[in-house]
C-alpha cells in the first residue's frame, strides 16, 4: 500500500510539474496514466471528466481525487491531490521568498506564509 502511495504522489507530482493551462491540460497526462498503469479504464477517464466538472473546485484536484481515491481508496484520494498542488506550492514559497527578501516583508513567523508589511 505504502509503495502504490508513493507511486501515486509521484505520478501527479509529475502532472502538476508538466501540465500548464487548467485542469482539462491533466487530461492527456491522466490518458497516458491510465494505459501505462492500467489503474482506470477509458471509460473512467470520461466518468472522471464528467464528475469533476459537476463537482465544486478545480478540475484538476477533483480528477487527481478521484484517481487517487478509487487506486487506493481514503489515503490514495489524499496522497495524488497533495501531489499534484506540490509544484504550484513550492513554486509560490519561492517567488513568495524571493518578494520577501527584496521587499523585507514581514517578521518571524508571518515571513513564511503571508506578506506581512507595515503600511505606514
Amino acid at each position: 500500500m505504502i509503495v502504490l502511495l508513493l507511486r501515486l504522489y509521484w505520478e501527479f507530482l509529475l502532472i502538476g510539474m508538466f501540465s500548464m493551462g487548467g485542469g482539462m491540460a491533466t487530461v492527456p497526462f491522466l490518458f497516458d496514466l491510465s494505459q501505462r498503469t492500467a489503474w482506470f479504464s477509458t471509460a473512467d477517464l470520461t466518468t472522471m471528466i464528467a464528475i469533476s466538472e459537476a463537482t465544486p473546485g478545480p478540475i484538476g484536484v477533483n480528477m487527481a481525487t478521484y484517481v487517487g481515491y478509487i487506486t487506493a481508496g481514503l489515503p490514495g484520494g489524499i496522497v495524488a491531490p497533495l501531489g499534484l498542488t506540490t509544484p504550484a506550492f513550492i513554486i509560490i514559497l519561492l517567488v513568495h521568498r524571493q518578494k520577501a527578501r527584496k521587499h523585507k516583508f514581514g517578521t518571524g513567523t508571518c515571513k513564511l506564509m503571508f506578506s506581512c508589511h507595515n503600511t505606514n
